[in-house]
């Protein structure tokens, strides 16, 4: 299922972020999880993404900016 929403976080360093989904449900994530191989997203842009289970917890993956 696809989702869209806004990166919410995005901490470079850690590779580790969030994104706040149009339904208000917050995704965590990690930078390999961004579909054109960059591993970074800027706070803010506008996304769409799946999900998986993945250590413990859903996370967003197949991160796209739309």
């Amino acid at each position: 299922m696809q989702h869209t929403g806004v990166v919410e976080s995005f901490d470079d360093a850690a590779g580790l972020g969030v994104v706040m989904g149009d339904d208000g449900q917050s995704w965590p994530f990690h930078c390999v999880s961004i579909a054109d191989g960059s591993r970074f997203i800027e706070t803010g842009a506008r996304v769409s993404f799946g999900t998986r289970f993945h250590v413990a917890r859903m996370e967003a993956v197949e991160i796209v900016r739309i």
